[in-house]
């Protein structure tokens, strides 16, 4: 049924709401992987985006995400800082893209972004564009429309969003906003002609139909870049004693996802260290993007690694 279904996504059949899906659940990991390995390949090449990110402002956030080492309802020690100095960003992303890297991003803590600090974020961007040959994204939580479409002005490409889960689930990881407010800013920002990067974290309870709930959800909502994070349980935070995900449970959903998302950019993010070879084995069960960096936080590969690896496998990086 694995092999069918791939020839049937690859002719342009797509996976909807209601549809039965058990099958992917319990159908043999090889065979899954194989299957979305050749969706990924029509439909995306061999190509590999590479993303890095630079924590524009840690610590001290109003929300209460219970997975998150940056809220300040948790006591988990981190470094915190207001928003970082603008040339300190470029001078990042100007090494970030020497190296290889295709997209950078800033990412801040907070509900939200406003004020000396949006303007901060805006006049980096805006550096960036002129200085740097690279694609830029923006994580700043839940924003305006305004502030979305003065994103976009100053060179955003890309805004990132996660829905971190299923509709249902979404209450059991989050209280100080709701799924509703996720959606919304997705619809907001793709108002004001920004492309969305939005995924989610496995591992935090939740069931394999959160996580068919979660691959559709944003699917109808057409997003271009779906980051898959493995939950790290971090000491402080309330999901400090969850058990790590297996690699095989990643695996299996990076592929639901492929199949789900034939044509986005599936990102593998969190969770790539406790995986073999740092993750090699996702890029060949239906991932085709990463975030990458050499601050180590998220792959265990650094930049160089990271090439090396995906060069080796086939894979384009130009």
């Amino acid at each position: 049924m694995v092999k069918e279904l791939a020839e049937k996504i690859i002719k342009g059949y797509r996976i909807k709401r209601g549809e039965e899906l058990n099958f992917l659940l319990t159908a043999d990991l090889e065979e899954m992987c194989q299957g979305a390995d050749s969706v990924r390949e029509y439909y995306c090449g061999n190509k590999v985006n590479l993303c890095t990110i630079i924590n524009g402002r840690s610590g001290k956030c109003s929300e209460d995400c219970k997975f998150c080492a940056q809220s300040g309802h948790h006591n988990t020690g981190i470094e915190e800082y207001d928003f970082l100095d603008v040339d300190t960003i470029v001078n990042d992303c100007k090494k970030n893209r020497a190296e290889g890297v295709h997209r950078y991003s800033i990412v801040t803590a907070g509900r939200d972004l406003q004020g000396k600090a949006l303007q901060q974020a805006l006049t980096a961007y805006r550096k960036m564009r002129a200085e740097c040959d690279i694609d830029l994204c923006a994580s700043h939580g839940l924003l305006t429309e305004e502030d979305y479409i003065a994103l976009k002005e100053a060179g955003v490409k890309r805004y990132h969003e996660n829905i971190e889960t299923s509709k249902r689930n979404f209450a059991n990881i989050c209280t100080t906003h709701t799924y509703e407010d996720k959606i919304n800013c997705i619809q907001l920002a793709k108002k004001a002609g920004l492309e969305v990067c939005s995924g989610g974290i496995i591992g935090m309870g939740e069931t394999w139909e959160d996580r068919l709930d979660m691959a559709i959800s944003l699917s109808e909502l057409g997003i271009h870049s779906i980051p898959i994070n493995a939950l790290m349980p971090i000491k402080g935070t309330p999901f400090e004693a969850f058990p790590r995900i297996s690699e095989e449970d990643i695996l299996r959903t990076v592929a639901i996802f492929r199949f789900i998302n034939p044509e986005a950019d599936i990102r593998l993010a969190a969770g790539r260290a406790v995986m073999i070879k740092s993750g090699e084995k996702a890029f060949r069960s239906g991932a085709n993007a990463t975030i990458t960096g050499n601050m180590l936080t998220t792959s265990g590969n650094n930049i160089k690694q990271d090439i090396n690896m995906l060069t080796d496998l086939g894979f384009d990086l130009s």
